[in-house]
């Protein structure tokens, strides 16, 4: 009999990381474990009753911590693979969205947009801003790949990363430029380490994430932000994220896309 690929799975607690164990624990190929970064993290998903995954498959550590390999416990040895699905988190603050709510009334009489996004201020959940855990996180994590001798690293990663201005850069920092942004900035220096670690490796930027059921629509695969010239709708389930990461693992070659959804036609008209 073949014995089933052991995955670690990183960011297991997030939302996508929760799907993509789900749907390796539901496949007999795979034998996965799941990284959280606290014990509380660790008591919800063993709380979630979709997820069968068992005490101890589940790994505790901090991967943005100096001392985040040391701190690991014994039994990763004989791990095939890791789907990295660690990222910053934004929060809203409130004062600045209290601000955006207050400025409504005004900006309607103005016959402007009542509600300006990009005026909002974020910070980072926990602190972890995107070079701490975008990019000394997922180099961690890389690192710890090919210590173990795994063979194959995927990661989620973002689409928009061609774009220097992509909004999503701007989140985290003041009005003046300064703090901690630059989110996809950090994402595509991480994914360059890979891509020069000599890993076997599958980098997946997706659109906009949605907690929408997955196999509902059609995937959109190109690369380079190109589907944004195309599309201007640009989003995809988590669930289906999640099914790409599977699918991925079976992938010998090296391989890098951004991924989309869009509604399937109906071709009986």
């Amino acid at each position: 009999d073949v014995l089933p690929t052991k995955v670690l799975v990183t960011g297991a607690a997030g939302k996508t990381g929760r799907l993509v164990l789900k749907k390796l624990e539901e496949d007999p190929r795979y034998e996965p474990k799941g990284l959280v970064r606290t014990e509380a993290s660790a008591r919800k998903l063993l709380e979630d009753r979709e997820i069968r995954c068992p005490l101890e498959h589940m790994v505790i550590s901090d991967v943005t911590s100096p001392t985040f390999e040391e701190d690991l416990p014994s039994g990763l040895e004989g791990m095939d693979a890791m789907i990295i699905c660690t990222s910053a988190v934004p929060r809203i603050s409130r004062l600045s969205l209290a601000g955006a709510i207050l400025k409504m009334p005004w900006n309607i009489i103005r016959r402007k947009p009542a509600f300006d996004f990009r005026k909002l201020q974020f910070k980072w959940k926990h602190g972890g801003y995107p070079e701490v855990v975008d990019y000394h996180g997922q180099v961690a994590q890389i690192e710890l790949a090919k210590r173990l001798g795994m063979r194959k690293v995927v990661i989620v990663s973002s689409m928009g990363g061609t774009n220097s201005n992509n909004f999503l850069n701007h989140v985290g920092k003041n009005k003046d430029g300064s703090g901690n942004g630059d989110i996809l900035l950090w994402k595509r220096k991480a994914e360059m380490h890979l891509v020069e670690s000599g890993l076997n490796y599958a980098i997946i930027h997706p659109g906009g994430l949605v907690d929408t059921p997955g196999g509902q629509e059609e995937f959109v695969l190109d690369v380079d932000d190109k589907i944004s010239s195309y599309h201007n709708r640009t989003r995809i389930s988590r669930e289906d994220v999640a099914d790409l990461c599977v699918a991925a693992l079976g992938i010998n070659q090296n391989c890098s896309f951004d991924c989309i959804t869009i509604p399937r036609v109906n071709v009986n008209g």
